[in-house]
């Protein structure tokens, strides 16, 4: 059985010819799940391996946000805070300096899609809490990477200016081990 691709609008999910379904529900990305890497030219080319990922963000924020890309859509000054530690620093101030890391990561991983999404608005749409997982795989050894996360957003001036991220750190940590002895 084939299901059409879901968007999240307000506070309901939308399946097909406009039939909504409550918000909890996960919500299937249609881009990224196809493992087509779309890139606006090809300014952000070197960031190809988290396409999927940029563009679960970009869609789940709708028109909330000003800007075609993830990196279009975050202020200069952002605070991106990840609740873990696996190699990157706890605290990235300034977009400039999370591409850096970004560029880090997709020469680690290579995602194929990002799913299960899962969107929520508080503070009259101020925050947003995105549920969310991705799937590639480890570069250097071939392992599959699954993994799970939440993260908390808020928006000033319809940009991204905190992110704190949260996941599960025992899938990133089995899939980045895998084969050790």
């Amino acid at each position: 059985m084939t299901t059409q691709p879901m968007a999240v609008i307000g506070r309901f999910a939308y399946q097909g010819q406009g039939r909504a379904i409550p918000q909890r529900q996960h919500v299937e990305s249609e881009v990224a799940t196809r493992g087509e890497v779309r890139m606006p030219g090809t300014k952000y080319s070197a960031y190809a391996g988290a396409q999927p990922y940029f563009d679960l963000v970009r869609r789940a924020l709708g028109d909330l946000v000003d800007g075609e890309h993830f990196f279009d859509i975050l202020s200069d000054d952002i605070a991106y805070e990840v609740r873990y530690d696996l190699g990157w620093p706890r605290l990235i101030r300034g977009r400039a300096k999370l591409m850096e890391q970004f560029r880090g990561y997709v020469g680690s991983i290579r995602l194929r899609s990002a799913d299960r999404l899962i969107v929520n608005q508080a503070d009259n749409g101020k925050v947003i809490i995105l549920e969310y997982e991705v799937h590639g795989t480890i570069l250097a050894t071939g392992a599959h990477y699954q993994n799970r996360f939440c993260s908390i957003i808020e928006l000033e001036n319809r940009r991204i200016a905190r992110w704190r991220d949260y996941m599960d750190s025992h899938a990133a940590w089995k899939a980045l081990t895998a084969g050790a002895a």
